[in-house]
């Protein structure tokens, strides 16, 4: 069978079995971080990481200006100095976890990406920002491993395959933007 048919066909049924309901607490919970200004942290490791970077560059300029106040947005992933500082002198674990510990707040979201749901420094990140008071989501590929039981909405991709998981999270992620901004009232943004 041809493998790109093969591909693109499965990555059509992941795409058609994406838990609706979650999807729409995740939007109902960065509503409400926007709404009530607070902070929205995103992290993940490797193409997660590309990911997290990719939303909060969508929901700024999706949330922002002209008069809605935008959203307070930091991926956790594009400072790289302070990423190999803190890999270097405690562990590769401690990475998003220290960033966290200095900025996030109760009421505050962080969302978390991790294809196999086991990364360590995913679930230490998570666990720092719930003893904060912080609400939590992970996107995970199936069959969610140990992120999915420690957030408090976890939208499971249905597909052992890491890179179709991947995709999932960044149509996710799309999916979150234009949910936001139809919201407000912004149908379409103008090029960057």
């Amino acid at each position: 069978m041809d493998p790109i048919e093969t591909y693109l066909s499965e990555l059509a049924e992941v795409v058609r079995r994406l838990p609706r309901e979650e999807i729409r607490r995740v939007v109902d919970a960065v509503r409400d971080v926007a709404v009530q200004n607070r902070q929205l942290f995103v992290l993940g490791n490797g193409g997660s990481a590309s990911t997290a970077s990719h939303m909060v560059c969508d929901l700024a300029k999706s949330l922002g200006p002209p008069g809605n106040g935008g959203i307070r947005a930091i991926a956790l992933t594009d400072n790289v100095p302070l990423i190999t500082a803190w890999a270097n002198d405690l562990s590769y674990e401690e990475v998003f976890a220290r960033q966290l510990a200095g900025l996030v707040q109760a009421g505050d979201l962080v969302i978390a990406m991790s294809g196999s749901g086991e990364s360590a420094n995913v679930l230490l990140a998570v666990e720092t920002a719930r003893e904060r008071g912080a609400r939590t989501v992970g996107f995970t590929g199936y069959p969610g491993g140990r992120l999915k039981g420690i957030v408090d909405i976890s939208v499971v991709v249905p597909s052992r395959r890491i890179e179709q998981a991947e995709d999932a999270h960044l149509i996710l992620q799309h999916v979150v933007a234009v949910a936001l901004r139809e919201a407000a009232g912004r149908r379409e943004l103008k090029a960057a």
